[in-house]
C-alpha cells in the first residue's frame, strides 16, 4: 500500500523565488488496484512519484510504501518498489536481455530464477524479437518496454509508472496498458501518472486530478461524474482544473 501524508516539495528558483512543485497532498493506494495521477505538464505528477520513489525527499510531510517511510527507510523502500520514468536512460551497449539481467542480478536474484523471470517476461511483452538488439539501436517502443521489463524484474509488489506510454505508437502503448492492468490484477500496488483521459478511463480504480501542486479532486470515476454532473472526463477535468488556471494568471 502506498499512503502519502501532507507531502510537499518547494524549490527555490533564482527568477521566481520558492516554488511549490507539490503542496500538501494526502492520498492511498491499495494492493490490487490502479491509482491514477490526471494532469497537465508542469502540474506536479511527476516530482509526487519521486518522491514515492525516494529519488527526490520531501520538504514536508511524508509517504509509507508497505509501511516503510520513504524519508527515513529509504533504502527499503526502493527495495519493494519498480519505478518506471520516461526520463531514465538505457546502457546503449548493453543488448535488451543483458540490461534487464544486469538489474535483476542487482536486486539479488539468483542466474536460474532470473532465466525464468526474463524468459516470462520477455514473453508477455512481446520483446523476443529485439531481445539481442543492442539498446542505442532500439526503437523508442522497445526502449519503453525495456525500462519496464528491468524495472519490474525482480517482482517488486508496488509499480510506479510516470507518463508510461509518453510518445509511444498505438500498439505499444496497447501492450504497456494492458501489463499495467495484469499488475494490478496480480495484486499489485500500482500508480501512475499521465495527461491522457482514455488510458484513465481505461485504467483507473480511483484518480487524482493534480494541478499547481495540489490535489484538487480524487475519487472514482462514477464519484467523480456525480459529484460534477458531467459524464466526460474531459469536462470533469477542466471544471475542476480551469479556477486553478484563473488564479494562477491573476497572481
Amino acid at each position: 500500500m502506498i499512503e502519502a501524508r501532507g507531502l510537499s516539495k518547494r524549490f527555490q528558483d533564482k527568477k521566481r523565488g520558492e516554488i511549490r512543485a507539490v503542496d500538501n497532498i494526502s492520498f492511498v493506494c491499495q494492493p490490487g488496484r490502479i491509482y491514477g495521477l490526471l494532469g497537465a505538464n508542469g502540474a506536479g505528477k511527476t516530482t509526487t512519484l519521486r518522491m514515492l520513489a525516494t529519488i527526490l525527499e520531501p520538504t514536508d510531510g511524508t509517504a509509507l510504501v508497505c509501511g516503510r517511510d520513504v524519508v527515513e527507510q529509504p533504502e527499503k523502500v526502493r527495495a519493494i518498489v519498480g519505478f518506471l520514468s520516461t526520463a531514465t536512460a538505457l546502457y546503449p551497449r548493453l543488448t535488451a536481455q543483458e540490461m534487464v539481467e544486469y538489474f535483476g542480478r542487482l536486486n539479488g536474484l539468483d542466474e536460474a530464477a532470473l532465466k525464468k523471470r526474463v524468459d516470462d517476461i520477455f514473453r508477455r511483452l512481446e520483446m523476443n524479437g529485439f531481445r539481442d538488439r543492442r539498446c542505442d539501436k532500439l526503437s523508442t517502443g522497445m526502449k519503453q518496454k525495456t525500462s519496464i521489463a528491468r524495472t519490474l524484474v525482480h517482482d517488486p509488489p508496488v509499480m510506479i509508472f510516470d507518463e508510461p506510454t509518453n510518445g509511444l505508437d498505438i500498439m505499444t502503448a496497447r501492450t504497456i496498458t494492458a501489463f499495467i492492468r495484469e499488475c494490478r490484477d496480480h495484486g499489485k500496488t500500482v500508480i501512475f501518472s499521465t495527461h491522457i483521459m482514455s488510458e484513465v478511463e481505461k485504467l483507473c480504480d480511483t484518480l487524482g486530478i493534480i494541478q499547481s501542486g495540489k490535489l484538487l479532486a480524487e475519487g472514482t470515476l462514477a464519484e467523480l461524474r456525480d459529484k460534477y454532473s458531467e459524464h466526460d472526463l474531459e469536462e470533469i477535468f477542466i471544471k475542476v482544473v480551469a479556477p486553478h488556471y484563473v488564479s494562477a494568471e491573476a497572481n
